[in-house]
């Protein structure tokens, strides 16, 4: 293939427009004009790919299938699944807490696993898969909320919790958490865009490379990657349709400051009552008490955990605080147009997107202590509002990152003449296409 015929790629970041080639193993290709990476050396074939989304499925049920822990006082032992930490916590009238950790560390996980199925299976086989288009879009929509690493974590958070008060110990299915934990890990590297680029590879999808122009400029297609010309005097925020999945394309999204405002103010709201009210209520012969997300972290140095204290205080107040302090700059840098350190602000957007999910520890955490510690009249542990409070803070924080636009940030740098891509590992040349800007 002619280098003018390569397919073209867009940093999702900065807009800039590079051609695509292949790589080199151990490189890894990255923007030259803010740093972001926009694809990877992969040694994994269509096929390695499909065997390793159906040891995940079995792996997945496995963990889901055996305990993660047990507990046991008095002579009385308590084995929890996450299954049964919906269940329970459920049952316990917080169905908000129950909809929320069920979504995300069981049904959004099972589906992103069953459409990567669904498409890797005809992949392999050099077919395209029946309803190709939609499987992408709702892989797309899936991948940020699936959080069976934050699970993960919170599982071992409630292990050491709950370990001055009883006998605990861990289960099959922590061991098998652990492992679906890497093979998801894996499997992430695996977004629509990917797929999309290894169904190119196969001829399954046609490969269209637009022509550049001073009457066109050239944007990605947010589902399947696909850069287009679209025509240069048009309003930045009109439909356009893509030219080979039909997705809907703006060449910037609509209304972004207003929404992630919206959405960010919206989360300042309920992160007061997450940090006042309490996460979690606990019942014993002892008496009732009520804990909220600081005092969790205080009970946790106190008990000596001053390691797992650390990680909840990381996870829990310093990550969310984090997230709306950070989105803040950038709403105020974007509004006051300003083009100073937008490398530094780009890397920042990127941590923010990196740990938006993991704010929800806490949240995971209450619904296992509220699984193991069930024992009716002796002791007894239910999420409260805070949690259900602080879940919602977690959502509306990665919904607001998702509306906020970078690229427009970049547009106000003016037209830049991108020259290389530069390539990490082993130092190939990587041929870029000139940049657009509107």
């Amino acid at each position: 293939m002619t280098a003018d015929r390569q397919p073209l790629i867009e940093c999702e970041h900065c807009a800039s427009i590079y051609r695509r080639h292949q790589l080199e193993p151990g490189e890894t290709a990255n923007c030259a004009r803010c740093g972001a990476v926009l694809w990877r050396y992969s040694g994994l074939t269509l096929s390695n790919w499909l065997a390793l989304a159906i040891t995940a499925l079995i792996v997945f049920g496995v963990a889901n299938a055996y305990p993660v822990a047990s507990m046991s006082v008095q002579g009385m032992v308590q084995q929890a699944s996450l299954l049964d930490a919906i269940s329970i916590t459920w049952r316990q009238g917080h169905w908000v807490v129950s909809i929320m950790t069920g979504l995300a560390g069981f049904a959004l996980p099972l589906l992103q696993l069953t459409v990567l199925l669904w498409v890797l299976g005809p992949l392999s086989q050099h077919r395209e898969p029946a309803g190709f288009h939609g499987a992408m879009r709702l892989l797309g929509l899936l991948r940020p909320w699936c959080m069976v690493p934050v699970f993960l974590l919170g599982v071992l958070v409630a292990v050491v919790k709950l370990a001055g008060m009883a006998a605990v110990s861990p289960g099959i299915g922590l061991a098998a958490f652990g492992i679906l934990t890497v093979l998801l890990t894996m499997l992430g590297r695996l977004s629509p865009h990917v797929l999309w680029r290894y169904a190119e590879s196969v001829d399954v999808v046609p490969v269209h490379v637009p022509e550049a122009g001073p009457d066109v400029v050239l944007t990605g297609c947010h589902v399947c990657g696909q850069v287009q010309a679209l025509p240069r005097d048009a309003d930045p925020e009109a439909h356009h349709h893509c030219v080979r999945c039909d997705a809907v394309v703006h060449y910037r999204k609509p209304d972004h400051l207003a929404r992630t405002w919206a959405l960010l103010l919206a989360a300042v709201v309920f992160y007061i009552p997450a940090n006042v009210l309490p996460v979690m209520n606990v019942s014993s012969l002892l008496g009732d008490s009520a804990h909220t997300i600081l005092g969790g972290v205080v009970e946790l140095w106190q008990m000596g955990s001053w390691d797992i204290a650390l990680i909840v205080f990381i996870a829990s107040v310093a990550v969310p605080l984090t997230k709306l302090m950070a989105l803040i700059l950038l709403l105020l840098t974007e509004q006051w147009r300003s083009t100073t350190n937008l490398g530094a602000r780009t890397r920042l957007y990127q941590m923010v997107e990196f740990i938006g999910q993991w704010s929800m520890l806490d949240v995971f955490v209450v619904i296992l202590l509220a699984a193991l510690a069930d024992f009716k009249g002796l002791m007894e542990i239910s999420a409260g509002a805070g949690a259900a409070a602080f879940g919602v803070v977690v959502i509306l924080t990665m919904l607001a990152a998702m509306s906020f636009d970078l690229r427009r940030s970049w547009d106000l740098e003016g037209q830049t003449e991108i020259e290389s891509a530069p390539v990490e590992g082993r130092h190939a040349p990587a041929s870029a296409a000139g940049k657009q800007a509107g």
